[in-house]
């Protein structure tokens, strides 16, 4: 038995499942044909045409895709390699590098190596969510991890481009400005955010023009605006906390009255200023900061939780030792709620009739949440915690 646990934890085996399982889901569309590649795939592609050919990047374009772009012009360098390549190649390879990206960067994390295994074995079935789906989020999750990894290295100028091209890409990597405050060199890195936040609104058109790219960021406001409006009323999407309690009991309830809360309490796990350089601690803002984006957002549907279940597993490998029962309790209603409610082996019936529309994908990662926050608010950091995660 012990061999047997040994080799399910192994680096061969771990790395394996992480890649094995996304590559299976995207390429069972590639093989069944050029018609079963995920539509996302043709949204990303075409987000690179319509930016150089100058075309409205947010309206219909139902001759390549269904769907909107939801995404900045910025994105058009990210995806170009891709989309310059027959399709077949451009969207494995796509799904390939974002879970490589991923892994890199849970790699960098100042943890020990059988911690980092244990995150990537408790997040890869959630990457397999997101990769079927031809998601960008794992990139995303990505950049919010190298805002901090950057930050921790003080190599604030290089922390400043993950998050401005995070935010410029989707919005999401704004939240990477919540690790300012463990920054020894919070000017560098202000300063830093602006010269970088300037390259990137600017670098677009190099492959367009001014006058285009000014009016694109135009029109992706205004998408952003009516998207939110969209998700509020969507099946499919606004898997949030918001959308569940408006899917459960109050289906006019505004935004603000769950988010306003949530910003508070998110604001709460700052006040131990002194814990600011404890690792531990840090860990626990980073887990905060990649769940509190995804639940807390109407835009976010199944697959965007692989950057929260990042989150969800940092949490765990960080808590304090030994692992209490509700730890263990949450992380098991994560996995089978959050990570396995999607996928065949979980009932249909009660994904039909219950996960799906109440919402109920974002209530562990919800209770998880709330758990972090209590513990950056009273948790007793020690010595142990240090040595227990610190490489």
């Amino acid at each position: 038995m012990h061999k047997l646990a040994k080799f399910f934890t192994s680096k061969p085996f771990v790395i394996t499942i992480w890649f094995g399982l996304s590559l299976f889901a995207v390429g069972k569309s590639v093989v069944l044909g050029h018609s079963h590649i995920h539509n996302n795939y043709f949204v990303y592609k075409y987000n690179f045409y319509h930016v150089i050919n100058q075309q409205n990047l947010y309206i219909h374009d139902p001759a390549h895709y269904f769907d909107l772009n939801h995404y900045g012009p910025i994105f058009a360098y990210i995806i170009a390699p891709f989309a310059l390549m027959p399709d077949a190649l451009g969207v494995i390879l796509w799904v390939m590098f974002t879970a490589w990206l991923l892994l890199f960067a849970i790699q960098q994390l100042p943890i020990k190596q059988n911690h980092y295994l244990l995150i990537v074995l408790l997040c890869a079935h959630e990457l397999m969510t997101s990769a079927a789906n031809v998601q960008i989020n794992p990139l995303i999750a990505a950049l919010i991890l190298f805002s901090f990894i950057f930050i921790k290295n003080e190599k604030d100028f290089w922390a400043a481009l993950m998050i401005a091209l995070g935010t410029f890409i989707k919005l999401y990597g704004i939240v990477g400005l919540a690790f300012f405050f463990f920054s020894n060199n919070k000017l560098k890195l202000i300063g830093s955010f602006i010269f970088w936040s300037a390259v990137l609104f600017v670098l677009p058109m190099l492959i367009s023009s001014p006058a285009f790219i000014i009016q694109t960021y135009h029109d992706w406001y205004a998408d952003l605006i009516s998207k939110n409006k969209f998700n509020i009323a969507s099946t499919r999407e606004d898997v949030s906390v918001m959308g569940m309690v408006r899917k459960i009991a109050f289906p006019h309830l505004s935004n603000l009255v769950v988010l306003l809360p949530g910003i508070v309490l998110f604001g709460l796990s700052y006040l131990r200023i002194k814990l600011f350089s404890n690792l531990n601690y840090q860990l626990l803002i980073v887990a905060s900061t990649l769940i509190f984006p995804v639940i807390f957002s109407t835009g976010s549907e199944s697959p965007t939780y692989i950057i929260a279940f990042v989150g969800v597993a940092l949490w765990y490998i960080n808590g304090e030792r030994p692992v209490s029962a509700l730890d263990i309790a949450l992380l098991i209603f994560a996995l089978i709620l959050t990570s396995l409610s999607p996928s065949d082996l979980f009932p249909r019936y009660l994904k039909d009739h219950y996960v799906d529309p109440y919402a109920l994908k974002a209530l562990p990662c919800f209770l998880i949440w709330l758990k972090i926050i209590y513990e950056t608010l009273f948790r007793k950091f020690t010595n142990k915690d240090i040595i227990a995660v610190a490489a």
